[in-house]
């Protein structure tokens, strides 16, 4: 009787499973992707992957960011650079908020960051260019040393002074200057 029971129960849950759909759009990309890739990758018309990387990495370098990880096989390089994150309109909002409620908010402030460049350049599909994407991601830790928040800059500046100076970085590379 148990067993019975059993394949009835299992029988059943296996033909609501069965009846469930993949929902409309599930593979679809958010509208964004695409105004995100406009904004990290940049083609060149040179098929020198050498070239590129020693470009990449000097503009990195240049940037203020200390190489990190580099496949120069995979055409992929990495770099961070720290600075301070301390923000003055929020430790004010803290101090306060700490003033009038007693809290302890001032130790969750920012208090440093760490922004980390990641970078890969390769040929193209058709082997006629050379593609290159950047990624920048910010790390921040409060005032107590705990990570606090983890996100993808994407303003539009940063990346179009990256692009900017590896542009001028590939022409002088090519022309040797």
């Amino acid at each position: 009787m148990k067993f019975f029971r059993l394949v009835i129960i299992l029988y059943f849950c296996s033909s609501l499973i069965g009846c469930a759909s993949i929902p409309k759009g599930f593979l679809a990309l958010p509208e964004e992707t695409l105004e995100k890739r406009t904004l990290q990758m940049r083609q060149y018309e040179t098929v020198d992957e050498e070239q590129i990387i020693i470009a990449i990495a000097g503009v990195l370098q240049d940037l203020g960011f200390t190489l990190d990880d580099s496949e120069s096989e995979l055409g992929f390089i990495a770099g961070s650079k720290s600075s301070d994150a301390t923000d003055g309109g929020q430790i004010a909002g803290a101090i306060f908020m700490d003033i009038m409620f007693g809290t302890n908010l001032t130790s969750t402030c920012d208090a440093t960051q760490k922004v980390k460049a990641s970078v890969i350049g390769k040929l193209s599909y058709d082997k006629s260019k050379i593609v290159v994407r950047v990624t920048f991601q910010r790390l921040v830790w409060n005032q107590m040393g705990a990570l606090s928040r983890v996100e993808t800059i994407s303003d539009p500046e940063i990346y179009q002074k990256f692009f900017d100076s590896l542009s001028k970085a590939i022409f002088l590379e090519a022309h040797k200057i």
